[in-house]
Order: structure tokens, then sequence, then C-alpha cells
């Protein structure tokens, strides 16, 4: 029984966990902000060809 109670005092100390949560939950953030930010550029560069080929038709 003893060795179950530091097994349980270690995990509880140990600091992998929250660090893993930390950089899962960073991830999240960047993937976020990189779909954000690529979807913006995609509306823009539409926009764009649309008024490009709108111009040229005329």
């Amino acid at each position: 029984m003893k060795k179950f109670a530091t097994k349980v005092q270690k995990f509880l100390k140990s600091e992998d966990g929250p660090t893993a949560v930390e950089y899962a939950v960073m991830l999240a953030l960047i993937v976020i902000v990189c779909l954000t930010a690529i979807q913006s550029i995609g509306t823009n560069a539409n926009t764009t060809f649309n008024s490009v080929a709108t111009q040229l038709g005329s």
C-alpha cells in the first residue's frame, strides 16, 4: 500500500500533465489563428481575382 501512496504522490507532484494541457491549448489557439488568417487571405484573393476578371471582361 505504501508503494501505491508513493506513486500517487509522485503523480500529483509531477508537472508533465499540466504542461501537456498547456501545450494542447496553445496548439489549438495557433491552429485557430492560422485558419482565420487563411480564410481572410482567401476571401481577399477571391475579391481581387473577381475584380480583375470583371475589368478584363469589359
